[in-house]
C-alpha cells in the first residue's frame, strides 16, 4: 500500500492510498467465492461455475464493489495509522482507479483537528455567587415535606378552597345544546391543577358541597375540538366531596419520622447544610460555565464542517439509544413530536459546534499550561470506576487498551483546564 497526503483549505486533507495490483486479484476473487453459490449458469451446478465464466456473462466488473468494499476498510485503517495527521471526522471516499490488473487507488477526503489561537484565559471574570441559605429557604424545605407527608381529610364545614381535591359532577352546554364529551361523573380534580380548561377551577372556589353552580368558560381558540375552539360555554356543577391536606405539626416527632434526627432543631441544621452545600456546587458550575464561555470566546479556530459533521451524528446516535433505553424507536420519537431527522440534525448543529468550540479550547489551554495527567491518577481513577462497577480493579484494566488511556488520560486534562479556569477566575 503507497500513501499520499494533500493538505486542503479549512483543516481538510485528501489521502491518495493505492492498493496493489495483486491484493486487488486476491479481493475480486474473494468476491467471487462468497457470491458463486448465489449465481445460476445454465450447464453449470450452483456454486461450480467458474468466474471468467461469470465475468464473461455480466461483465468484468460484476465483483468489483465487494472487492473494493472489502479493501477499503483495512487500507484506511493503515492510512489512518501512517499519516500522523489528527482526524477528526469519518472519510469521504472516493474510488479513482478499481480495474483487473492494475493497482486499486482510492481517495479518502478527512476533516483535521483544527488550530486554536488562545486568547486571554487568565483573570476571567466570573459573578460572585452568595452561599448564605435564609430562614425563608429552611421554611420552603420543611413546608415541602409536610406536604409529602400530609394526610387527606374529607372536609364537611366549609367551602371549597384553592388546592382543595374534589369530587364532582358536571356537565356543558354551548348555546344551552349539552355537547359530546362534556360530562362527568363523580370527577376527581384538585382545584389549582389546570387539568381543566383556563378558569373553571377558579370558579370552583367557593362552591358548597352538593349546590348546584354555574361555571363560564371559553374554550381557548387552539383546542383539539374544532366545534368547540374559541366558543363560550356553561358548566352545570356539583361538588359532592371536598377533601383537603392536612399537615403534620412541625415538632420533634414531626423530625424524627422524616429524618434521621430526634429534634426539629438537629432536623433544620441539617436541611441548611445541604441547601449550602447545593449552592456551593451550583456556584462552583455557573463560575465553570462562565469561565469556559468566556475563554471559547476569546479564542479563535476554523471548524471543518466535516468535523461538525460527525460531531451531530454522535449525538443524534447517543439521543437515539437514550430514546431505546425507553422503549421507543427514532420513528415513534419522530411520530410524536413533528420532528424529522433532518430538523433534528439542524437542531443539533448549535450544540455541536459549541461542544467542539468547548473541547478544543480546553485541550489547548491544558497543552499550554503543560498540564500532564499522570499513571498514578490514571490508577486512582480506575479505582474509583472499579469501586463503582463493582469491579476489580485488574479486570477493568483489561478492558482498557493504549488508546483508551490516552482518551482518560486527555478527558481529565480537560477537567483539569476547568479547574485552572477557575482558579484563575476573578469574582465580580
Amino acid at each position: 500500500m503507497s500513501l499520499q497526503v494533500e493538505n486542503m483549505e479549512k483543516n481538510m486533507a485528501k489521502l491518495t492510498i493505492e492498493v496493489s495490483a495483486e491484493e486487488l486479484e486476491k479481493a475480486i476473487q474473494g468476491a467471487y467465492l462468497k457470491q458463486r453459490n448465489k449465481i445460476s449458469v445454465p450447464g453449470f451446478r450452483k456454486g461450480k461455475v467458474p468466474r471468467q465464466m461469470i465475468e464473461k456473462m455480466y461483465g468484468v466488473g460484476i465483483f468489483y464493489e465487494d472487492a473494493a468494499n472489502a479493501l477499503i476498510p483495512t487500507a484506511y485503517g493503515k492510512a489512518y495509522d501512517e499519516c500522523e495527521l489528527d482526524i477528526v471526522s469519518q472519510p469521504k471516499v472516493e474510488v479513482a482507479q478499481l480495474e483487473k490488473g492494475k493497482p486499486f487507488i482510492f481517495t479518502a477526503e478527512v476533516a483535521v483537528k483544527p488550530e486554536v489561537t488562545l486568547g486571554e484565559y487568565k483573570g476571567l471574570s466570573v459573578d460572585k455567587v452568595s452561599n448564605r441559605v435564609t430562614a425563608k429557604e429552611i421554611d420552603a424545605k420543611l413546608e415541602e415535606e409536610q406536604k409529602k407527608n400530609a394526610r387527606t381529610v374529607v372536609v364537611e364545614d366549609r367551602a371549597v378552597q384553592d388546592g382543595d381535591e374534589v369530587v364532582l359532577d358536571f356537565e356543558g352546554f354551548v348555546d344551552g345544546v349539552a355537547f359530546e364529551g362534556g360530562k362527568g361523573e363523580n370527577y376527581p380534580l384538585t382545584i389549582g391543577s389546570g387539568s381543566f380548561i383556563p378558569g373553571f377551577e377558579e370558579q370552583l372556589i367557593g362552591a358548597e358541597a352538593e349546590k348546584e353552580v354555574e361555571v363560564n368558560v371559553t374554550f381557548p381558540e387552539e383546542y383539539h375540538s374544532e366545534d368547540l375552539a374559541g366558543k363560550a360555554a356553561v358548566f352545570k356543577c356539583t361538588v359532592h366531596e371536598i377533601k383537603a391536606k392536612e399537615l403534620p405539626e412541625l415538632d420533634d416527632e414531626f423530625a424524627a419520622e422524616v429524618s434521621e434526627f430526634d429534634t426539629l432543631d438537629a432536623y433544620k441544621a441539617d436541611i441548611k447544610a445541604k441547601i449550602k452545600e447545593q449552592k456551593i456546587a451550583d456556584g462552583n458550575r455557573k463560575k465553570e460555565d462562565q469561565a469556559v464561555e468566556k475563554a471559547v470566546a476569546n479564542a479563535t479556530m476554523e471548524i471543518p464542517e466535516a468535523m461538525i459533521d460527525t460531531q451531530v451524528n454522535q449525538m443524534a446516535q447517543d439521543f437515539a439509544q437514550r430514546i431505546q433505553q425507553q422503549g421507543l424507536s427514532m420513528e415513534q420519537y419522530f411520530q410524536f413530536t413533528g420532528m424529522t431527522a433532518e430538523s433534528m440534525m439542524e437542531e443539533l448543529r448549535p450544540q455541536a459546534v459549541k461542544r467542539i468550540e468547548t473541547r478544543l479550547v480546553l485541550e489547548a489551554i491544558a497543552k499550554a499550561e503543560n498540564i500532564e495527567i499522570t499513571d498514578e491518577r490514571i490508577d486512582e481513577e480506575l479505582a474509583k470506576m472499579a469501586e463503582a462497577y463493582k469491579m476489580e480493579v485488574e479486570k477493568l484494566k483489561e478492558f482498557m487498551g493504549e488508546n483508551e488511556k490516552e482518551q482518560m488520560k486527555m478527558d481529565l486534562a480537560v477537567q483539569d483546564a476547568v479547574t485552572f479556569l477557575v482558579d484563575n477566575a476573578v469574582e465580580e
